[in-house]
């Protein structure tokens, strides 16, 4: 294993020296300076998180954030109480959602009884747009 470039003066003669919290730590040879390596493992892009939170705020539940996005649902609860987001008030209105591509977003918006409701917000979502509209539940 050859040792990673040292974060202070940049030499890439390092020493093992120890582990900390499970992560293996170096000496540098040049300035001898200690330093651990980055956790290996997988980081979300933060577009991912940015967009989770966008959905939560607009009333999508963990698990349909986490179907629509492909993250663990738990990781966007993670998220939300990391970054101090508040939970949306629950009024009669729930969000639906579809997602589009461009030319069906188009067609969508040229029927004008799409656009008639309590409110809509479009965002994007990689190659394809999610529409999320809010209705009134219905008492049955």
């Amino acid at each position: 294993m050859t040792a990673p470039v040292c974060p202070k003066c940049e030499s890439s003669e390092a020493t093992k020296s120890g582990v900390v919290n499970n992560r293996q730590r170096f000496k540098c040879r040049a300035c001898g300076y200690h330093y651990t390596v980055a956790k290996i493992g997988r980081e979300v892009d933060t577009y991912y998180v940015i967009k989770a939170l966008q959905l939560y705020i607009e009333g999508v539940s963990y698990r349909e954030i986490e179907r629509l996005l492909g993250v663990s649902h738990v990781s966007v609860m993670n998220w939300v109480k990391k970054y101090g987001v508040r939970a949306p008030r629950q009024t009669d209105y729930h969000p639906t959602y579809k997602i589009m591509s461009q030319a069906e977003l188009a067609a969508f918006f040229q029927v004008p009884s799409n656009l008639k409701g309590a409110g809509m917000v479009v965002t994007e979502l990689g190659d394809k747009f999610m529409v999320i509209r809010w209705e009134r539940f219905r008492a049955g």
